[in-house]
This record gives C-alpha cells, structure tokens and sequence, in this order.
C-alpha cells in the first residue's frame, strides 16, 4: 500500500527588530515572520488548514450544536491597549464570545483581524496576542483565521483589533429583544460600571485609594446556567457602551413596553458611585464588559436570581425593574428620594474610545 508521506512541519519565522515597521504590512518575509511571531505561534491548532486563506468547517460538526448559525463582528479601539483587569486582547475575545452568547448561542470560532501602528514594540503586541490565546481557552474558542494590516504613524493609535464570532443556537433557545411583556422582571447579574471605572483609572483621570478592575468576562456559562432554570427569559443583552440605559431604552422601545427601574436596587460599588458624582457622569450610562441585562417572565424571577446568584460571574445579581403597560419606549427609574426620573439613550459619548 502506498502512503502519501505527511509534510514536515513549517517552520516558524521569527522577528528580529524591536518595533513594527511598514514591511511588516508590505506582504513579504518580513509580514509573514510578524505573523508567524505574533499569531501563528499562540493560535493556531497545529492543522495545516491554519496556513490557508479561510476557516474551514464541519458542517455536520456544526449542526450537531443547534440549528441556527449565530454570527457577529466588533472592533475594538480602547484606550490604553492596557487597563486593570484586562487589555485589548481579552477585551475583544469576551466581547464577541458575549455577543454570540446573549442570543442564546455557543460560541464556537472566532477570527481576529488587526491594524497596527508603525512603530508599536513587538514586544506589546505579542503580550496582546497571547492574551487573546489565553482568553479564547477559557472560553472555549478557536481563533481559526485573520488577517494583519500596518499603517503609518499616526494613522492608528497603537492597535485596532476586529473579532468576528461563529456560534449555534440549540433549537430551543428562542430570546429576542421585540419579545418582553408587561409584569417580566428585569435582572442585572452584579456591579456596573467597573469597566468604565477601570479604563478611567488607567488614563490617570482618577486617583482611588482601592483599584477598580474591569468585570471583563466571558458570560456563556452563566447564560447557560440562566437558560437552564428560566427557560422562559425573553432576552438578555450585555451592556457595553452606553451602559444598562441604552440597553434598556433599545429593549423597551422593541417591545413596545414601558421599564421602570428601582435607584436602590441597582447594584454599584461605592468607588463607582463616588467618582460619578464627583465628575458629573451617570453610573447608567458607563460600560461594562460583563454584565447583562435579562428580561424574564414574572413566575420565573426567583428562579433566574437563584441560578445566577449561584454562578461566581453573577454573585451580585439583583431585580432591578419590571415591565409595564405604561408609554411604550419609555424608561423611568424611582429615585432614592421617592421621585421619577426618565432615564432617556445616551446622546454622544460619556467616555470615548472604552472599548
């Protein structure tokens, strides 16, 4: 019998000056040694298909998952590349995996695309990269393809890194933003705003005796448990830029409910709440990397808290409001004074470039 003898393995290249230069962009050695350095050497499976232009997939292998394909593409701009409790790089691994995740999905494969800033150290983007290797194992993803672009200085600031997210829904996983009524409950699964805190403390806005650290975590384990013993909830969003008032403002104006919040019931670390009256911002409106927002019907309430109570991701979750048949599209929160307030979507940018 003849055997097609297996290809000895390639060889990686390696990098041999300090920075990023132009010929690292410029399709040549110098491109492939950067990719091979950086990317290649954390992400890839070892299959030859890692070297090819595309992912390839298992069709079968997919739909033995679910029966709808989930698909989504963020990018991330975040500045400094580096903050308490994170970087760029997990950043843009959690934040997708949680876009495929609050749609009911299993996050599967990820790609990673990245434009870089001549002149940014070697050193910085394969610390970057191997935290996005990191992150992509805890969660239980594959970086399966991408693609590198160098620009001139100053054209970018550092690194801007694109994720785009694979996952599948089980059949019967069926959430929508268009699907609360009137009497569900509306749950938060811990403290917010800590992302926000974080990336403030890392400009040097801030001086806080106690460090705040981004909540930066990936959320399909916790859904999962959720799902699991309210398999009712109706959606669940994750509240990046624009914190809970966008997200709740988008929900209630789809489902055409109204959304009344309860102040003391929305869960806030101290340092966070100092720092917001200090310079003027509302804690609704700052960004978080690991907490949803979760819409369920009102007979499952104490069985969503209790499932996320459990999960170490969702520790300090709390009903913070309930749907009604109010104004539809409006969201108003009774105040710790025992007044109203409309909590209205955030027009322009509390604190730009925070994820």
């Amino acid at each position: 019998m003849n055997v097609m003898p297996r290809p000895p393995k390639r060889r990686l290249g390696q990098v041999h000056v300090p920075a990023v230069t132009l010929s690292h962009g410029g399709g040549g050695k110098a491109m492939k040694d950067l990719i091979d350095d950086v990317f290649i050497s954390v992400f890839a499976t070892g299959s030859p298909e890692a070297l090819e232009d595309q992912a390839r997939f298992d069709l079968a292998a997919l739909a033995a998952h679910g029966d709808r394909l989930a698909f989504t593409t963020d990018s991330f701009v975040v500045d400094p590349l580096s903050f308490p409790g994170g970087d760029i790089g997990k950043l843009a691994v959690f934040g997708t995996v949680n876009d495929l995740a609050v749609g009911g999905a299993k996050p599967l494969y990820l790609s990673c695309a990245v434009v870089i800033e001549e002149g940014m150290k070697i050193d910085e983007l394969r610390r970057i990269a191997l935290s996005m290797a990191k992150a992509a194992a805890e969660a239980g993803v594959t970086i399966v393809t991408g693609d590198t672009k160098v620009v001139q200085r100053g054209a970018c600031d550092k690194l801007f890194i694109t994720t785009t997210g694979v996952g599948v829904i089980p059949p019967d996983r069926i959430l929508g933003i268009d699907t609360v009524r009137p009497g569900d409950g509306i749950l938060v699964n811990g403290l917010l705003g800590d992302h926000g805190a974080a990336i403030l403390a890392a400009r040097g806005d801030l001086a806080l005796e106690s460090e705040i650290l981004s909540d930066c975590a990936p959320l399909h384990g916790l859904i999962d448990a959720l799902l699991e013993a309210a398999p009712g909830t109706r959606c669940i969003r994750d509240a990046t830029r624009g914190g809970i008032a966008t997200v709740l403002n988008e929900i209630a104006e789809a489902s055409g409910v109204s959304i009344e919040i309860d102040e003391g019931a929305v869960p806030l670390r101290e340092e966070v709440r100092g720092f917001c009256e200090i310079l003027g911002l509302d804690p609704l409106y700052l960004a978080n990397e690991g907490k949803i927002v979760v819409a369920v019907p009102a007979e499952e309430i104490d069985a969503a808290l209790a499932a996320l109570r459990a999960h170490p991701l969702g520790a300090g979750s709390s009903l913070i409001g309930r749907a009604s048949r109010g104004e539809a599209g409006r969201v108003t929160m009774q105040t710790v004074f025992g007044g109203r307030r409309i909590v209205d979507m955030l027009v322009g940018e509390q604190l730009p470039r925070i994820c």
